[in-house]
């Protein structure tokens, strides 16, 4: 397991971390698989009943690290270069089809790109009351990644979804609950005591319930092919970022200065 990612058992809860904190947990590949393959053992080990994902630090998860960051695949070289979903798509796949067990978000700040979209790949969100959402993709010319075109029309509904992304509004602490974004605000000085209660109350419920009433959830929202979807999403994106008016608004992001765009 990468360093970059803490795992730590409270009976049957396994809390996972993002462990990058003098980066605002920022994503490298590395991080990002870390994240992955640590919900994929979850999900096998049958003592883990509740999954808790959560951030070390002021952060929750601030998004791809913009700035650079070693290459980093868990692949064989030529599984990696067939891999047309990537860690971006795998937040969705690990968390919502091969983890049967709730998983709880633990939003305890800023969540941001896809660090918003693992967030919201989660079942259910507790959220500090001084925590900010935000997509960001179009500050620095990309199109929606991490899921965020599955998951945020199923919580806050088609228009208010687009609005959120294509007016890159920014949802802060119980806003997020007027949104759909989560379903509890707590104070920021019990975050991390009322994350651990709550996970433990779900462990009051068998875990054969539980995992049955995921499954039933997720498959009764998979109306359209989610790796379809997310291959889509990934087309995307790529598109966005490799445009002129992409490269200007990740150089202007970085020169803290107003883009210039071109259409091109």
């Amino acid at each position: 397991m990468s360093a970059l990612v803490k795992v730590s058992d409270d009976g049957h809860v396994r809390t996972i971390a993002l462990n990058r904190p003098e980066k605002m947990n920022a994503l490298s590949q590395e991080l990002a698989w870390g994240v992955v393959a640590a919900v994929d053992e979850a999900a096998k080990d049958d003592n883990v009943w509740v999954v808790a994902i959560t951030g070390t630090g002021s952060a929750f998860c601030a998004g791809l690290d913009l700035s650079g960051a070693e290459p980093y695949s868990p692949h064989p070289a030529m599984t990696a270069q067939l891999d047309d979903i990537s860690w971006v798509g795998q937040f969705l796949l690990s968390i919502r089809k091969r983890c049967d067990k709730p998983v709880v978000g633990g939003i305890n700040g800023v969540a941001v790109g896809a660090g918003l979209g693992l967030a919201m790949a989660t079942d259910v969100r507790l959220i500090s009351s001084s925590a900010r959402l935000m997509a960001g993709y179009t500050r620095i010319g990309g199109s929606p990644d991490a899921g965020l075109t599955i998951t945020l029309p199923q919580v806050m509904g088609y228009e208010r979804a687009m609005r959120f992304m294509m007016e890159n509004r920014t949802v802060t602490g119980a806003q997020a609950i007027d949104w759909g974004m989560a379903g509890e605000v707590v104070d920021e000085a019990s975050f991390d005591t009322r994350l651990a209660e709550y996970c433990a109350s779900l462990c009051e419920w068998s875990p054969i319930t539980l995992r049955l009433l995921k499954r039933g959830m997720v498959k009764s929202s998979e109306s359209h092919d989610m790796e379809q979807q997310l291959r889509y999403e990934v087309s995307n994106i790529g598109r966005a970022f490799s445009s002129q008016d992409g490269k200007e608004a990740r150089a202007a992001f970085l020169e803290k200065r107003k883009p210039v765009f071109t259409g091109r």
